[in-house]
């Protein structure tokens, strides 16, 4: 339950403000979670981006869902090519390393915005492919796949063989991380005064995709290296559980770039270019970029001192 919630973001901030959503699931319509849907809904055109507790998601499962990842990111290159699709563009199973390639590298309009940036809050020019790896694994209901124009979407899931917890563990933390999206969507359309189902509605049976990407630091540790270049996401809303590794940075609507933190037990959601459509550009998709930070450095250290990963 937080009243003063906006004065813990201005636009400049250096952290993002907590939203706890407890107060809004046992009493949705009480003028403490009024108050905080238009919070949400503020930040989301402040920053494009949240940090929420869900009392609903126990972190024990974000742990195992990461330590599932590091595990299968750590096989070897030739091994993790079976689960690749080229043939799909990618849209299940693994992208390799090195094959996506932000568009900004190539996108006049976009290196004019990073050339334009003031210096200590210019994104890193993109100079090549991603050095990161990816998994798309879909997560909750999807239409009859022929009754879709879109196979690539919905074809069958990739199941990387000697994990046999995979389906399980992939498939919790995906209905948890849509449940989560779900409320928060539903708290910022109260929060803009639009109809509590305005979002919610055309989400269903969307392409949700849990899409966690890994990068090899004992190959990729150049200081500042991108990992993923300055982009924003072409989706409705993402989210995240809290990284291990740090190097995620994001860009407010002031222009300001800021590292994310993450407490432990929440979450991160960032605005895609389909909320910006839905609301006529009154929310702009996030902007964000990915880089080996001091800070990430610090954490693969400890990782490898650990015997993790």
């Amino acid at each position: 339950m937080t009243l003063d919630i906006r004065e813990q973001a201005p636009k400049g901030c250096d952290e993002l403000p907590l939203f706890d959503l407890t107060e809004y699931m046992k009493a949705p319509n009480s003028p403490v979670s009024e108050s905080m849907c238009k919070a949400l809904s503020q930040c989301l055109v402040d920053s494009g981006c949240l940090v929420v507790r869900d009392p609903r998601v126990d972190m024990s499962d974000n742990s195992r869902f990461l330590d599932m990842m590091e595990n299968y990111f750590a096989r070897s290159y030739e091994s993790k090519l079976a689960e690749a699709r080229p043939e799909l563009a990618y849209q299940v199973g693994v992208t390799p390393e090195l094959v996506e390639v932000p568009r900004c590298q190539s996108d006049p309009a976009c290196i004019e915005q990073i050339q334009s940036q003031p210096e200590e809050h210019r994104a890193q020019m993109p100079t090549g492919a991603d050095p990161k790896w990816r998994y798309f694994w879909r997560a909750g209901e999807r239409p009859d796949p022929t009754q879709t124009k879109f196979a690539e979407l919905n074809a069958d899931p990739v199941i990387p063989e000697g994990i046999p917890e995979w389906c399980e563990v992939m498939d919790r933390w995906g209905s948890l991380m849509i449940a989560a999206v779900e409320l928060v969507a539903e708290m910022a359309a109260v929060g803009f005064g639009l109809p509590k189902d305005s979002f919610t509605d055309r989400m269903h049976h969307g392409a949700h995709l849990l899409a966690p990407t890994g990068t090899d630091l004992a190959k990729h540790r150049a200081p500042q290296q991108v990992f993923a270049g300055y982009h924003y996401d072409l989706n409705f809303l993402t989210i995240h559980g809290k990284a291990r590794f740090p190097g995620l940075h994001i860009w407010l609507r002031n222009g300001h770039r800021m590292p994310v933190k993450v407490p432990d037990g929440c979450l991160l959601l960032q605005a895609g270019k389909q909320l910006e459509w839905l609301t006529a550009g009154h929310v702009r998709a996030g902007m964000h970029e990915v880089v080996f930070s001091p800070s990430c450095a610090a954490a693969a250290e400890a990782a490898r001192a650990a015997g993790r990963s």
